[in-house]
């Protein structure tokens, strides 16, 4: 019984821990074109892309234009606007009509 108690709570303990780990964690893999301020300017293909980094950003080792660089990224949103009211959820139609 003791036994069973303990896994039990170690299975809650780590599922509660992974969903509260965060937002996903995306990559981006470049050379560096360009560092201007806070914003590290990365050629992925065609595209030219802009990470903003701040004083939480940890690098390893020497970040300088031309060097090639992994970047782990999250999304956050800046500004929200809800432009509308969603419209209501139908009710799902029910089976077997009464007569």
């Amino acid at each position: 019984m003791r036994k069973t108690l303990i896994v039990v709570l170690t299975l809650v303990l780590l599922s509660l821990s992974l969903w509260a780990s965060g937002p996903k964690t995306y990559q981006v893999t470049g050379p560096v074109l360009e560092i201007k301020g806070d914003v590290i300017v990365v050629q992925k293909g065609n595209d030219k892309w802009e990470i903003t980094r701040d004083a939480a950003t940890k690098i390893k080792g020497d970040l300088k234009v031309g060097a090639k660089v992994t970047i782990e990224y999250t999304m956050t949103a800046k500004a929200v606007e809800v432009k509308g009211e969603a419209a209501p959820a139908k009710a799902p139609a029910k089976s077997g009509a009464k007569k």
